[in-house]
């Protein structure tokens, strides 16, 4: 369950750089100097929500690397390494994108993940504990769906949505905060203060609602990633891959992290809102009603 979450923490951080600089720069205060121009307004919070969703998209790879110490096998020195690179380039192949590159990290949880600017510049790395914990065919099936993450375009379609909520969010928060302002504080001339901490509080508001949109996405896009890790490497291998996951509870990821990976946490209830992936229970249950063009 790794790229998600991953992808919005940075994307969060670069946004905050860049919002940060433009207010050093006189920009965004400019934008309300005699009055909100919502015109004005709403090209800024495009260039500025879009512009962090692609900086953090163009990231991904070098910092999914450096979060979790991710070796890229360039020249594989071990039959496993090979086996992982072999089955990669099989099943890229099939899906129709160019070879990823194959990385390795070393940690006890069963997980892994795939990153990358676009389906043909994409990671896939797994973990020493999934190699370890799951049989050949069940890891085969979980690098079929990480494949499929990568030629799904995901991470695109991800950053997309992002940039328009990112560009809502500061759109709505920097309108809630100018009308607090002058409305209740009757501030006659410039930004008093009760803009800067309005909209820093719209902002977060805005934001975690903003993120239920994307966190469902991000559900969707695991069933689809399961059906096409069935059809790489067979849909029995794809059920029971899911299923040794559900037996061995896997510890999480690093919260930045978290909606990178094969499998996420559990949830109900609100906080099912902000779960990165459906129940394993639901995803064998599609996947079993899935016939259509599925490999036993």
């Amino acid at each position: 369950m790794k790229r998600i979450v991953l992808f919005l923490a940075t994307n969060l951080a670069i946004v905050l750089v860049l919002s940060i600089t433009m207010r050093l720069l006189g920009v965004e205060p400019y934008l309300n100097a005699q009055g909100l121009n919502l015109n004005a307004l709403l090209i800024f919070a495009a260039v500025m929500g879009f512009g962090g969703a692609f900086i953090s998209l163009a990231l991904s790879k070098w910092t999914a690397k450096m979060s979790v110490g991710a070796q890229v096998i360039t020249d594989p020195g071990t039959p496993e390494e090979l086996w992982l690179v072999q089955t990669v380039a099989r099943q890229a192949q099939a899906a129709g994108i160019r070879m990823p590159e194959v990385a390795i990290y070393d940690a006890p949880e069963v997980n892994a993940f795939a990153t990358g600017m676009s389906k043909n510049s994409s990671l896939v790395a797994v973990s020493t504990g999934l190699l370890r914990g799951m049989t050949r065919e069940e890891a085969e099936a979980v690098l079929g769906h990480e494949v499929s993450h990568a030629a799904n375009g995901d991470m695109v379609t991800m950053a997309l949505i992002q940039g328009v909520v990112n560009t809502f969010v500061m759109f709505l928060s920097r309108i809630i905060g100018h009308t607090v302002d002058k409305v209740v504080f009757k501030t006659e001339r410039g930004q008093g203060p009760a803009f800067f901490v309005t909209m820093i509080i719209a902002e977060v508001v805005l934001g975690i609602l903003a993120s239920i949109i994307v966190m469902w996405f991000s559900r969707q896009r695991e069933f689809r990633a399961d059906r096409g890790g069935a059809e790489l490497a067979g849909r029995q291998n794809m059920i029971n891959a899911l299923k040794r996951l559900g037996r061995l509870h896997p510890a999480p990821l690093p919260d930045k992290m978290a909606a990178f990976g094969i499998t996420g946490g559990v949830g109900a209830g609100l906080k099912r809102l902000f779960m990165t992936h459906p129940p394993i229970e639901e995803r064998i249950a599609a996947l079993e009603a899935a016939n259509v063009g599925l490999r036993r």
